[in-house]
């Protein structure tokens, strides 16, 4: 089991390469100033933060509720990610909109890109962080 210390690290490092990472892409495609795309990935991550632990929390809640366990196979775990990111796109969509006076359509697509970034980060990341801080046998 890794510490609280080494969670707070990971969860920190992960944010902030992330959002060094993706708000340049962003600012690129979508020709927005970085100033934009900087708020829109602080409050995005910060939202995400929130959205992780209330989102876990309830599924976890609602799998025992249903089944009488929290373990999660292959199929369900699929389903949880795709369920957390439908969710996490519609809650920052309107925000999105809101903020850069843009239609949803085109807050959508902007969204998306973060989504997709960060899955394949998430990916890449958590692989190169075990590397470089391997779990304590």
């Amino acid at each position: 089991m890794r510490t609280t210390p080494d969670r707070i690290r990971h969860a920190v490092s992960f944010e902030v390469i992330g959002l060094l990472l993706v708000m340049p892409l962003v600012s690129w495609l979508f020709e927005l100033p970085a100033q934009e795309t900087g708020v829109i990935g602080i409050g995005g991550s910060l939202v995400a933060m929130l959205w992780t632990y209330l989102f876990n929390l309830g599924f976890d809640l609602a799998l025992r509720r249903f089944t009488g366990r929290t373990d999660k196979g292959l199929v369900l775990r699929v389903f949880h990610a795709v369920l957390y990111e439908t969710g996490l796109v519609l809650t920052l969509m309107p925000a999105i909109a809101w903020y850069l006076g843009i239609t949803l359509w085109q807050a959508l697509s902007i969204d998306i890109v973060f989504a997709l970034f960060f899955m394949v980060y998430a990916f890449i990341f958590n692989l190169a962080y075990d590397w470089v801080f391997p779990v304590p046998e």
